[in-house]
């Protein structure tokens, strides 16, 4: 059960003391009954809820892919810098959002909003090995060489990275820079920008295109952000959607 105040402010039809004046003016109906109390419990799984005669459908969770611009911090909050809840607040600012991991500052691509923390746990936990892939605009001719070193497992500093998939997509001779796809199954603090300096290589740009079975939108410009579709929300079940 849930108080009628909070059903209709979750739902985004506004703010507490908003959606107050709509219940107290008897705009919002409950099972057909006009209903003026704004703490009258409500069943979000059963009742019908109606705003001036139209139903009201709960959303308990939110789904949202996000084309993470430069400049946002992957937080919920941040006193520097724009976060990516900041960015999509103007239309789920009625939502407790979190990003289910970071992308760098200065890292692009797919970031998966939620307020579902079990499909966080799931998609971030190490036992899991959920892939990641980037585009990584790299300085240098990337080689079969590094190839092998990426799936061998790079050594680094604090820990050894576990086996990642390389590939080569193209090198630009003129300004001898290679553009490449990685996938890793962990995801270490500036792992894909350390693997590649292990290797003599300096990541200019990193573009993450997919994490898990979800790809990032190809039509989902830069800063653009959409909630997940039908057929996307069903790939992500296994791993503890709802």
């Amino acid at each position: 059960m849930m108080r009628l105040d909070k059903f209709l402010a979750t739902l985004g039809l506004g703010s507490r003391k908003e959606v107050k004046k709509l219940i107290t003016s008897g705009q919002i109906q409950v099972n057909d009954v006009t209903v003026t109390k704004v703490n009258h419990g409500v069943d979000e799984d059963h009742d019908q809820v109606a705003y001036l005669g139209q139903e009201l459908v709960y959303q308990a969770y939110y789904y949202v892919m996000l084309n993470k611009p430069d400049g946002l911090v992957s937080a919920t909050e941040d006193k520097m810098h724009e976060t990516v809840i900041d960015w999509v607040a103007l239309d789920f600012d009625h939502v407790d959002l979190f990003p289910v991991g970071r992308l760098d500052i200065d890292t692009t691509g797919l970031l998966l909003l939620t307020n579902n923390g079990q499909l966080a746990h799931q998609l971030l936990s190490p036992k899991k090995h959920v892939a990641k892939t980037y585009q990584a605009l790299v300085t240098g001719q990337v080689s079969e060489v590094d190839i092998a070193a990426f799936a061998a497992g790079i050594r680094l500093k604090d820990f050894t990275a576990q086996a990642a998939e390389l590939e080569i997509l193209d090198y630009d001779p003129d300004k001898d820079q290679s553009l490449t796809k990685v996938t890793i199954h962990e995801g270490k603090f500036h792992q894909v920008k350390r693997m590649f300096l292990a290797r003599d290589h300096e990541v200019l740009h990193l573009h993450r295109v997919s994490m898990g079975p979800l790809d990032l939108d190809p039509d989902l410009d830069l800063g653009q952000y959409r909630e997940l579709t039908a057929a996307e929300c069903d790939l992500l079940r296994p791993y503890g959607l709802e």
